[in-house]
């Protein structure tokens, strides 16, 4: 496989951790199944990630329409989500992974709460990684609550701009995705970073997420690396 140059690496990118409950069910498994092998896949990309030189990664782990599906994947969600906190913390500290939970923290349960604190005090002065977590989180949500703690904030809304409503963003630290990434066949964002992904490259695979490994998130950077980024202007030869 073609080698990776630092200088062609993306800073930051995101994951839409896609295709556990299809890798469930193509096994004849409960579905709760599917998303406990996706959290063994969400640590193999924070290793990954480290390896291959990304300095942020954000992981879609629960959304703000998830709360509808059925109370019992929810339940299950909810306590894997749990207990991969209470079983990867100490690793995640000592390798240098400062975590971040991306979120629409009102109306969450103060328990949740109360571990998300938890983990971002214990990891706070972590430089190794960044990770966001992406929980309760949806990017139209994101950009509605921005606007509001802007108003709250005294921000004129007549003559609002982008860096008014950027500054009230869930995570002032998130650079913009330079890279997202979907996984399991499916070709569309999901309310994923809507703000932050205005300019970021996509690459969908059909791995389903309990699937992805090293050599996917690899395969993943070499074609972001052959990619020419414009952000809306024109190649130089366009131009002529």
């Amino acid at each position: 496989m073609a080698s990776l140059s630092p200088d062609r690496l993306p800073f930051h990118v995101g994951i839409i951790m896609d295709g556990n409950g299809r890798w469930a069910k193509r096994r004849g498994l409960p579905v709760v199944m599917g998303h406990r092998e996706g959290t063994k896949a969400l640590i193999r990309a924070v290793e990954a990630a480290m390896r291959l030189g990304v300095r942020q990664l954000t992981v879609y782990s629960f959304s703000t329409e998830n709360w509808t599906r059925p109370e019992e994947e929810v339940r299950g969600l909810l306590g894997l989500i749990d207990e991969m906190i209470d079983r990867e913390l100490s690793r995640l500290h000592e390798n240098g992974v400062r975590v971040e939970f991306v979120a629409r923290r009102a109306g969450l349960d103060p328990s949740i709460l109360e571990k998300f604190a938890r983990v971002e005090e214990v990891t706070s002065s972590n430089e190794e990684l960044d990770l966001f977590v992406a929980f309760n989180y949806g990017g139209r949500a994101e950009i509605v609550d921005a606007v509001r703690a802007a108003a709250a904030a005294g921000v004129d809304l007549a003559s609002v701009d982008e860096a008014a409503l950027a500054a009230h963003m869930y995570c002032l630290r998130m650079h913009d995705p330079d890279l997202v990434i979907r996984t399991s066949g499916e070709y569309r964002v999901s309310n994923f970073l809507l703000w932050q992904s205005a300019y970021s490259e996509f690459y969908f695979t059909d791995v389903l997420w309990p699937d992805f490994d090293e050599t996917d998130f690899r395969q993943a950077l070499v074609d972001y690396a052959g990619r020419s980024r414009r952000f809306g202007a024109r190649e130089a030869e366009d131009r002529a």
